[in-house]
C-alpha cells in the first residue's frame, strides 16, 4: 500500500461532508511545505464543470483543489466525470472529453471499462507528483453502488491507497456515522482505513472527548482530529447551490437566478453572492421573479428541458414584465441560448431531438451539434462605451449564429455575446464572467448600480483555501498521516 505521504484518500460519511474542502486544505498544506503535490478525484457527478489548461473538462472542485496545489489543473485530475441531464441518464466525460449519453444501469456495467482510464490517469499523475490527495464521491457504504465501483472503495483497492474518513458532525449522528460506515465495508477495506476526521464542530472540545475515546476502542481507528465550524467559510460547492451571503445593511442591487431542473455551472454567480451590495436570490420551484432589479438566466445541461420547465412556471410571463418596466436581464451560455429566437437539437444531443421556440428577445440561433467547445478565453468587454478586460471559459456543445451588437471581443479576434437593441439584454457563453474585477463593476454598471465594493474573487477563494489549511494545521494530528515530514 502507498504511503500515506505519497497517496492518501479522503472518503466521507455522506455527501458533503467535507471532503472536497479537507482535499483542497491538505493539498495547500503540503504545497506551503514544498511539497509537489496534485489533487485526485476517480469519479465525480456534477453540472459545475472547468475546463484545464489541455483543453478538456473536470469537476469543478478538483480545479480549486489544483489552485490550492498552486498548479493549474488537468484532465487526469479528474478522468470520469458525469454530467446528468435527465432523472436517470448521464452524459459520459472521460480524461476530459464527451463519450457518450448513458443510463444509470448502462454505465453501472461500464464502470468496468472506466477503471481503466481511471487507473490510467491516477498513475501519471503518480509518475509526475510527489504526492497525491485523493478525493471520494458520496459514500463508501452505499450498498447498491459498491459492485464495480470506481469512486470509493472500489478504487482504493485497485490502487492500493490508504484512506480516512470524514463526516460532519453539524448534521447529527456522527459516531454513528463513522461507525456504521466502517461496519459495513469488507475487511480488506476496514484494514485501509487509518483513520477519521470529524468536521464543521461547534463548542467546547471536552465536551466530545467521551465519544472520541469510545470511537477510537471501538473502531481500533485513530481520530485524526476535529475540524471546528468555520463561520463565514466560502469555498465553490462542487454542486449543491450556495445560499450564504453577508450583505450590507442596503443592497444596491438586487438579482434572482430561476433554478433550472439541470442549472449548471451556478459557481457563476459566487461572486454576486459573496458582494456586500448585491442580494442574490435564487429562485425555486413556485417561486417568483417579480421585485429583482436584473434576472439572470444560468446555464443549463438540457437547454430546451430548461426553458419548458422556465415557461412552466410562469417565468417568462415574469420576464417579459420585468423588461416592460425597464428591468435588465443577462443569459450564460444556456441562458443565453434561451434568449434567443429558438435553440434546435435535430440529433437530439441533449434529449429528445427537435426545436423549441427561445423567449426571442435576442437576434439569436443555437443548434446543438456533436462538437463540444471547451476553452478558457480571455478579452475584452465593451458595454456603456467602456472597456473593461474579461475572462471565463466556454463549455457548450450548442453553436449560435447571431445578429447584432456583440459586446466581448476575445483574443483570437472571434466575438462572443449579444446585446439588445434596447441595451436591457446581455448575453454570452462565458462561464466565470463576473469573476475579473474589471468587468465585474462593468457589468454592475449595467445592471444599474455605480460605485460599488470591489471583490476580488481569486483573492477570496485563495482567503478561503488558506483558512482550512490553518485549520487543519492546526486542529489534525498531521504526524499521524505524514511522520516522514517531521518538522517541515
Amino acid at each position: 500500500m502507498y504511503p500515506p505521504f505519497k497517496a492518501l484518500m479522503v472518503q466521507g460519511t455522506t455527501s458533503d461532508a467535507g471532503k472536497s474542502v479537507l482535499v483542497a486544505g491538505l493539498c495547500r498544506v503540503l504545497a506551503r511545505k514544498g511539497i509537489n503535490v496534485a489533487p485526485f478525484k476517480p469519479q465525480n457527478m456534477a453540472l459545475n464543470s472547468a475546463v484545464t489548461r489541455d483543453g478538456g473538462e473536470i469537476g469543478r472542485a478538483q480545479a480549486v483543489q489544483a489552485a490550492a496545489c498552486n498548479i493549474e489543473p488537468t484532465v487526469h485530475m479528474n478522468p470520469v466525470l458525469l454530467k446528468p441531464n435527465s432523472d436517470t441518464g448521464a452524459q459520459v466525460i472521460l480524461q476530459g472529453k464527451a463519450l457518450t449519453n448513458m443510463e444509470a444501469t448502462g454505465y453501472h456495467d461500464y464502470k468496468r471499462i472506466a477503471m481503466d482510464t481511471v487507473i490510467d490517469s491516477f498513475e501519471r499523475l503518480v509518475d509526475e507528483f510527489d504526492s497525491i490527495m485523493i478525493e471520494g464521491a458520496g459514500s463508501p457504504a452505499e450498498i447498491n453502488l459498491r459492485a464495480n465501483d470506481i469512486a470509493n472503495m472500489g478504487f482504493a483497492e485497485k490502487a492500493d491507497v490508504p484512506v480516512i474518513i470524514v463526516a460532519d458532525i453539524d448534521r447529527g449522528g456522527v459516531f454513528a456515522h463513522l461507525y456504521g460506515t466502517l461496519e459495513l465495508l469488507s475487511q480488506s477495506e476496514q484494514d485501509r482505513v487509518i483513520g477519521f476526521v470529524i468536521n464543521r464542530f461547534r463548542g467546547d472540545i471536552a465536551l466530545l472527548q467521551s465519544g472520541l475515546d469510545w470511537l477510537e476502542e471501538k473502531t481500533g481507528k485513530p481520530v485524526i482530529g476535529v475540524l471546528p465550524y468555520l463561520h463565514g467559510f466560502d469555498l465553490e460547492a462542487e454542486d449543491a447551490i450556495d445560499n450564504q451571503q453577508q450583505l450590507s445593511e442596503q443592497a444596491k442591487l438586487v438579482i434572482k437566478v430561476p433554478v433550472f431542473t439541470r442549472i449548471s455551472n451556478h459557481t457563476d454567480f459566487d461572486v454576486l453572492r459573496q458582494h456586500p451590495d448585491i442580494d442574490l436570490q435564487y429562485i425555486g420551484k413556485g417561486q417568483s421573479l417579480s421585485g429583482a432589479d436584473v434576472i439572470i438566466l444560468p446555464g443549463s445541461k438540457s437547454t430546451r428541458s430548461d426553458l419548458a420547465y422556465l415557461r412552466s412556471q410562469g417565468w417568462d410571463k415574469e420576464i417579459a414584465k420585468h423588461l416592460r418596466f425597464g428591468g435588465k436581464v443577462l443569459g450564460i451560455c444556456g441562458g443565453f441560448q434561451m434568449l434567443g429566437k429558438e435553440v434546435n437539437d435535430p440529433l437530439g444531443i441533449e434529449g429528445e431531438p427537435g426545436t423549441t421556440p427561445g423567449l426571442g428577445y435576442l437576434d439569436t440561433v443555437t443548434t446543438m451539434t456533436t462538437h463540444k467547445k471547451l476553452t478558457k478565453v480571455k478579452g475584452q468587454l465593451n458595454l456603456l462605451g467602456k472597456q473593461a478586460t474579461v475572462s471565463g471559459y466556454e463549455i457548450h456543445a450548442g453553436e449560435s449564429t447571431i445578429e447584432g451588437q456583440q459586446p466581448i471581443l476575445l483574443e483570437g479576434g472571434q466575438m462572443d455575446g449579444s446585446v439588445s437593441d434596447c441595451g436591457q439584454l446581455f448575453g454570452t457563453y462565458l462561464h466565470g464572467v463576473f469573476d475579473d474585477a474589471q468587468a465585474l463593476s462593468l457589468l454592475c454598471e449595467w445592471m444599474g448600480a455605480e460605485n460599488i465594493a470591489t471583490v476580488d474573487h481569486h483573492a477570496n477563494q485563495e482567503r478561503a483555501i488558506n483558512r482550512i489549511a490553518d485549520a487543519i494545521e492546526e486542529h489534525l494530528k498531521l504526524d499521524l498521516l505524514w511522520p516522514e515530514l517531521g518538522n517541515q
